[in-house]
Parts: structure tokens; sequence; C-alpha cells
């Protein structure tokens, strides 16, 4: 049977922003599911880092785990604060930084 989701334990209580660590000076990720439908990625962005302005084939939703990071989409920054989500709209430009330590978990539905 193939596995569908990876790095992940089943059947369990889970809190997602322990499932990944800050490391200083770098943009850390677990990629948690990925096939031509979706992927779930759990990102930890220490203070600063980015992932720079790029496109994406599908609708990206963004919730922030822990932390505050800035949401940059088509030349708009938003705040994104724990509890928070935001959708960024499949063909636009976006980037992502830690505007202090950061996690979030990243949907991307194609």
């Amino acid at each position: 049977m193939r596995e569908i989701m990876k790095n992940i334990k089943k059947s369990e209580v889970l809190t997602l922003k322990d499932l990944v660590s800050y490391q200083e000076g770098q943009v850390v990720s677990k990629t948690l599911a990925q096939n031509d439908a979706v992927s779930v990625t759990l990102f930890a962005f220490a203070e600063k880092e980015e992932i720079s302005t790029h496109q994406s084939n599908g609708d990206a939703f963004v919730t922030c785990l822990d932390g505050v990071g800035k949401i940059t989409i088509d030349d708009v920054d938003y705040s994104l604060h724990e509890g928070e989500s935001i959708v960024m709209p499949a063909g636009h430009p976006h980037a992502v930084s830690g505007e202090e330590n950061f996690k979030m978990l990243l949907v991307v539905i194609f």
C-alpha cells in the first residue's frame, strides 16, 4: 500500500508547530503530502528569512502556527499571526518571510 501522507504520525493527536524546528539563518520545511492534486508542507522561518517572489500553479492556503509572518501577494504585504490564514491565488506573484520566527502550514491545491 502506498503511503499518502509521510513524515507525520497517524491516529495520534498532534501539535503541528512542534513537528518542525527553527534553525538560525534558515527556512526549514517538512513535506507531509505531495501529489498532482495537493501539496501539504510545514515551514519554520527563522526571523528575517524568506522565500522570494514566485508563482504557483495552485491556490496556496497558508495558516500561521507560531510567530508572525509577512505574506506578499501582488506587491501587497499582509502580516499573519498565530491562528490566522490567507490564500495566495494561483498565478499571482507571492513571497513569504518571517517578521520574527514564524511557522506555517502550507496547503497548495492544484
